[in-house]
């Protein structure tokens, strides 16, 4: 196993670990993948050896996932990051993505997904993808339209169209979702003419309307899996990467 890529799991949910590590060493690819339940461990491990992916939990015994992510950056900065974590606050996604961390998945996660992702990561499939960006034809927007209806999304708001638009861009570029101050809403803004405050809103405001209409168990099923209640309402940001992480594995 001398040329396989090496993944660090930071994680003290051991059963949640036993099924990254089968799912990722089910897959054709090679990997060398370490466990670990504690952030002190991690930390002691990455001094010693070189990993190219950390998969890290922000909540760990004795040191916590934000320090680990911070020592291994001192340590080694060409080693990727992707955050899994039950912190669902736009606060924590930030600041994870600040210090260094290319994803941040929301428990409980999808393996599937979890899979691309560190496939995107360690093989360069967004690069090799570049030149075979999604194309929106007719049957990926009906698909939308579908998850949009299915949820309560009513199509004469405002946010439609520009959730719309925001899955879009983060189909075409998974990382702009880090960035969605900064890129994905002014990029919508500017073809709709509009101001990057007013996207947000009235995305926020087309998200509310879902929730108030209580369709969680449709949101649920589109899914597979519990990810929200009725007192849970996703932010902007983790609803379009939902979405968009289910569209592209559709496609």
């Amino acid at each position: 196993m001398e040329n396989s890529k090496k993944i660090l799991i930071a994680n003290d949910n051991a059963e949640e670990s036993k099924l990254i590590s089968e799912k990722l060493t089910n897959e054709e690819n090679e990997f060398e993948i370490d466990v670990v339940s504690s952030g002190t461990k991690a930390i002691e491990l990455m001094t010693n050896k070189t990993y190219d992916l950390l998969i890290v939990d922000l909540v760990l015994p004795e040191v916590d996932g934000f320090e680990v992510i911070e020592r291994v950056k001192e340590i080694s900065n060409s080693t990727k990051i992707i955050v899994i974590s039950a912190l669902a606050s736009e606060i924590f996604i930030k600041k994870a993505t600040s210090f260094g961390a290319s994803y941040y998945m929301l428990k409980p996660i999808s393996y599937d997904i979890l899979q691309k992702r560190v496939c995107d990561i360690l093989f360069d499939f967004d690069v090799k993808k570049a030149s075979s960006k999604p194309e929106f034809d007719k049957e990926i927007e009906e698909k939308i339209t579908n998850i949009f209806i299915t949820v309560g999304i009513p199509a004469h708001i405002k946010g439609y169209q520009f959730l719309r638009e925001a899955i879009k861009l983060s189909m075409e570029n998974p990382d702009i979702i880090n960035s969605i101050t900064k890129k994905l809403y002014p990029s919508i803004a500017e073809k709709f003419d509009t101001s990057a405050s007013k996207v947000e809103r009235a995305i926020r405001h087309a998200i509310e309307v879902a929730w108030n209409r209580g369709k969680i168990e449709n949101i649920n099923s589109i899914f597979g899996l519990t990810v929200y209640s009725n007192n849970e309402k996703p932010t902007n940001g983790e609803f379009i990467a939902l979405v968009a992480d289910k569209m592209l594995l559709d496609v």
